[in-house]
């Protein structure tokens, strides 16, 4: 499946009616799945990317029903991921301070074609990540591995040192500092087999040489992939995927509107189906007043971190009381009410590690009612003589959702004296201007989920010093030498629960400086149809595990 994208509002601005206090809460639903059958997958892309190379799927998505990696994930509603074994048969072996890291192949491993899963196969499917015509998908071991920042793919005719395979069972990566989150790095698409021989720049995206439960039976980009059964899958070597339905059917290039209106009809093969976009504000009455509707809406616990910015290199801004006055002054409230409400759109917010990452701690430095406390941001503004000539420019995309938070937020910090003006864009634009460095806004209105479930995705990626600029996600342009030496340490660190830790004292103390301010952790909320069982959204992704996914019986 895709990736939902990182910076925009993935929960539709659904209203909170009475009847959605009453909302089914849960996180998955439906009786426990039999085999056999067909399930669809109603979704709005126009194309799909199951080349593992272009991919930037999260590893509960369905190229994983395809491809597997040397690692995976682990999902258990209510509970944080967990990295396990899947190609390999353990989730690496580190050694030289966590510089090298060694994986074993399980044995009897085979492609849908019958023949041997090698690490030869492993070592070309990372390397051609390198290729500039397969670069599209996630990037962190590029300049992890070494002598992966001037590698340009094995297209040339050259290999990448770095990554060893000494016999077919055996791979080995040499990292250039310690680095151990690598066993989450290894679950990305890239780190699963592509022999060589089967290279196909341009259509392996249609056919990808299966490794997983189910093969690509027909791709017709726009309309429709059908996965069948691969045979040579073993389940005794799968720790995660389930393979109940006899086939999957991913239906595509779908009007997101006519998706959930197809499942809360639920009629026909709809009945077999679940959409993978969220539900539209205009559909929630349809869903939120219907009991056997709602039965069958499914809600993630938790969610991306939906965030204003606040630009710390530009005045008045470079001032920390400023920002703590802004802190206090927002109106989260009104965000949350102008995002759906607490059920459906998410819980409010006071840190900058989401709900289900391992290292969140639930705390908060700038504790206030939920409206916000305008006296207590008065008096931070006094303490820091603000003055304001021009009003702060907002910067945030045109969806309709975030033109209202904006507003709430305008309007709140107004309360304050602060003066806004907000500049909205298409999605693009805004992107490009809150990546780019250059000072074209005083605060920005974003949204961030780490690509896997690590402290690290939310922390170094939106306030290292290195993230500022050139599309860097630090667009508060936050820059603080003792928190680099810090995210540093914790990059390094072997023992994820010592990590875990770091990453925590890390939340609070970037919190301390207010480069950002928390919203709300945004919920997302999909439907399926009446015969479709094990549906379960995680405490992380908030999206659904299409990996266990199958029918129930009638």
């Amino acid at each position: 499946m895709k990736r939902r994208r990182s910076l925009v509002l993935l929960t539709a601005g659904l209203a909170l009616t009475a009847s959605a206090c009453n909302a089914n809460p849960s996180a998955g639903s439906g009786s426990a799945a039999i085999r056999g059958g067909t399930l669809h997958i109603l979704d709005d892309s126009p194309t799909m990317k199951e080349d593992p190379a272009k991919s930037q799927n999260f590893a509960t998505s369905a190229i994983h029903l395809i491809v597997r990696g040397l690692t995976t994930w682990k999902t258990d509603p209510g509970k944080p991921p967990t990295v396990v074994a899947d190609l390999a048969t353990d989730t690496g072996e580190q050694s030289d301070g966590g510089r090298t890291w060694t994986y074993h192949l399980k044995p009897g491993l085979r492609y849908e074609d019958g023949s041997r899963i090698t690490t030869q196969d492993i070592k070309y499917s990372v390397e051609r990540t390198f290729a500039p015509q397969l670069s599209e998908g996630l990037a962190y071991h590029k300049t992890l591995l070494v002598g992966g920042q001037d590698y340009k793919g094995p297209l040339t005719g050259q290999d990448l040192p770095s990554i060893q395979t000494p016999d077919a069972s055996t791979i080995v990566f040499h990292l250039n500092k310690p680095f151990g989150d690598w066993p989450w790095i290894a679950s990305m698409p890239a780190f699963t087999g592509v022999p060589k021989s089967k290279e196909d720049v341009v259509h392996y995206q249609d056919h990808p040489l299966a490794s997983g439960p189910y093969k690509v039976q027909s791709a017709q980009q726009g309309t429709k992939f059908v996965l069948v059964r691969n045979k040579y899958w073993d389940p005794k070597t799968d720790p995660v995927r389930t393979a109940m339905p006899d086939s999957i059917v991913i239906d595509m290039a779908l009007n997101d509107q006519v998706i959930n209106q197809r499942i809360i009809a639920d009629q026909g093969i709809d009945q077999s189906s679940f959409s993978y976009v969220n539900l539209q504000a205009a559909l929630a009455p349809k869903v939120l007043n219907n009991p056997q509707v709602k039965a069958r809406l499914a809600i993630s616990p938790s969610g991306l971190l939906k965030y204003l910015a606040l630009n710390t290199h530009k005045a008045p801004l470079d001032n920390a009381d400023v920002r703590r006055a802004i802190e206090y002054a927002v109106d989260k409230n009104a965000v949350q009410v102008a995002a759906g409400g607490p059920v459906i759109g998410g819980e409010l917010a006071s840190t900058l590690i989401e709900p289900g990452i391992p290292g969140y701690q639930k705390f908060d430095l700038y504790p206030a009612p939920a409206s916000g406390d305008i006296a207590k941001a008065k008096a931070l503004l006094a303490q820091a003589k603000f003055t304001q000539t021009t009003p702060l420019v907002l910067l945030t995309d045109n969806a309709s959702a975030n033109l209202a938070i904006a507003q709430a937020i305008q309007e709140s910090l107004g309360k304050a004296g602060i003066k806004v003006t907000l500049k909205s864009e298409d999605n693009d634009s805004q992107v490009a201007d809150s990546t780019s460095g250059k000072p074209v806004y005083d605060l920005a209105l974003s949204s961030w989920v780490p690509d896997f479930p690590s402290a690290q995705g939310a922390i170094q990626a939106l306030f290292g010093s290195s993230e500022i600029g050139n599309n860097g996600r630090n667009i508060s342009q936050y820059s603080n030498p003792r928190v680099d030496a810090a995210i540093g340490a914790a990059v390094g660190q072997l023992d994820l629960s010592r990590a875990a830790s770091q990453w925590a004292a890390l939340d609070q103390q970037i919190m301390a400086d207010a480069p950002i301010v928390p919203l709300y952790y945004a919920k997302n909320t999909y439907l399926r149809g009446s015969q479709v069982a094990d549906f379960q959204l995680p405490l992380y992704p908030p999206y659904p595990n299409t990996l266990t996914v199958g029918l129930a019986g009638k």
